[in-house]
């Protein structure tokens, strides 16, 4: 039996549109460049589907900058999936075009109705439970109406912080298997994971937090030695993949793909 948290059939990504340089920021650090963010999306891909899972490859959505990022659009567990409903107003039509997707997988599909707000970026799932990070782009009312959905589901929910300045909880965390997470020190901090056995990115390269653990592999940031030596070190298999024009728009691996 495999295991949810990482083990993983199925993919979903979306390829990334010439609408990319409209997409949301929080800080102008440059401008994508689309030809790069073209080859490193194919690179990822790739990489999905050298563990042997199939991944649904949707078409880019040019009135969506952010589409790319497929992962606040939903969450996806064993029994079920859940539509969200993103705090940035300019990305809600995004859910509308997920949805079809999700159907041809899924015979139960939910969705968070509102009027509160929450953005998969923000979610965690654990070995035993749902972390969820409230933020600027997550709020209460989001978080309580996803704890009663996943409570039919028999999973359990907690509601935690994410650090101030930071855009989602999963920008500054990772799941690399049932029991272990990669974390910023800052976030660790919080004592959110307490239980847990945490290891730490390298200070300066808090960038790496948000990686993503797919099957044999744990998909990271390139750019990071530190951290991808100690995490090779601890016995994972690493790839680093390009995320350059990503993390212009403020995106990272575990943003790229909804996986199931």
């Amino acid at each position: 039996m495999t295991d949810p948290t990482y083990e993983f059939t199925r993919a979903i990504t979306r390829r990334p549109s010439a609408s990319i340089s409209d997409g949301l920021r929080a800080k102008d650090i440059g401008t994508p460049d689309l030809d790069q963010m073209l080859k490193d999306h194919a690179h990822y891909v790739a990489t999905l589907k050298k563990t042997g899972a199939e991944v649904i490859e949707l078409p880019a959505l040019d009135d969506f900058p952010d589409a790319v990022f497929v992962e606040d659009t939903a969450l996806c567990l064993p029994r079920g999936a859940v539509l969200m409903r993103p705090g940035a107003s300019s990305r809600m039509g995004e859910v509308a075009h997920m949805a079809p997707a999700l159907r041809d997988q899924y015979d139960d599909l939910r969705e968070i109705s509102g009027p509160g707000h929450i953005e998969g970026g923000d979610i965690l799932v654990t070995g035993r439970e749902i972390l969820v990070g409230r933020s600027d782009r997550t709020d209460a009312a989001g978080v309580a109406e996803l704890a009663e959905i996943v409570r039919e589901w028999g999973h359990n929910l907690r509601e935690v912080f994410t650090p101030p300045g930071v855009l989602h909880f999963k920008t500054d965390c990772s799941l690399l298997d049932g029991e272990t997470i990669l974390s910023t020190r800052r976030l660790d901090a919080s004592g959110c994971f307490e239980g847990y056995r945490v290891l730490h990115v390298a200070d300066g390269e808090e960038a790496a937090a948000n990686s993503i653990r797919f099957n044999q592999f744990v998909l990271m940031p390139a750019g990071f030695p530190r951290t991808s030596e100690m995490l090779s070190n601890a016995g994972y298999d690493v790839v680093e993949i390009n995320n350059s024009e990503c993390a212009k728009l403020d995106g990272g691996m575990s943003c790229l793909s909804l996986r199931f």
